[in-house]
């Protein structure tokens, strides 16, 4: 585990729970010794650029979270330097439920599942919707999208931790389960 996750992750509430529970030892260690997670090395953003989808989580200003599923070609999430991700917002169903949290809680959790190989990858980070900017906006828009991208939203990495895959069910897409088939 990442340093940087864990002390986000970790509040004193947290802390009180493993420690009654007797993880806290475990913990201890895994900060002291956590690796920099502030930044994506080439293993995350490969994962990253062949994910077709992912899930996100902003808060609401009364404070309840919002999750969110945003899909696209592999890819249409894209890292554009090591610190920052991001992807167009495209024109959808009109709720802008998200993008409306972002402007008043700019912090945001993703889920990066990996379903056939059992992996996962969680980033926290400080989000920021970008209007006006064309070429952002062109460069973010994945090839061939039927919507129009209304924004951008880039995402400045806090940390990220790869997740145990003890309880990830494998799922196949239709190209997966194509690929296994026989002849």
């Amino acid at each position: 585990m990442g340093k940087h996750f864990a002390e986000i992750a970790f509040t004193p509430t947290v802390q009180a729970e493993q420690e009654r529970l007797g993880s806290a030892p475990h913990y201890a260690k895994v900060i002291a010794a956590g690796r920099d997670d502030s930044l994506l090395t080439a293993v995350e953003a490969g994962f990253i650029r062949a994910r077709d989808s992912v899930y996100m989580a902003t808060v609401s200003e009364t404070g309840w979270p919002y999750m969110q599923h945003r899909g696209g070609p592999p890819g249409f999430v894209q890292v554009l330097d090591a610190k920052t991700i991001g992807f167009a917002d495209l024109t959808g169903n009109r709720q802008h439920i998200s993008v409306g949290n972002l402007a008043n809680n700019d912090r945001v959790s993703l889920f990066f599942m990996d379903y056939a190989n059992r992996r996962r990858l969680k980033l926290l980070g400080h989000a920021r919707v970008v209007r006006d900017d064309p070429a952002l906006l062109a460069r973010l828009t994945p090839p061939g999208a039927e919507r129009q991208a209304e924004s951008a939203v880039l995402i400045e990495i806090a940390g990220h931790d790869w997740n145990c895959p003890q309880h990830i069910t494998p799922r196949f897409t239709a190209e997966e389960w194509a690929q296994m088939a026989p002849g």
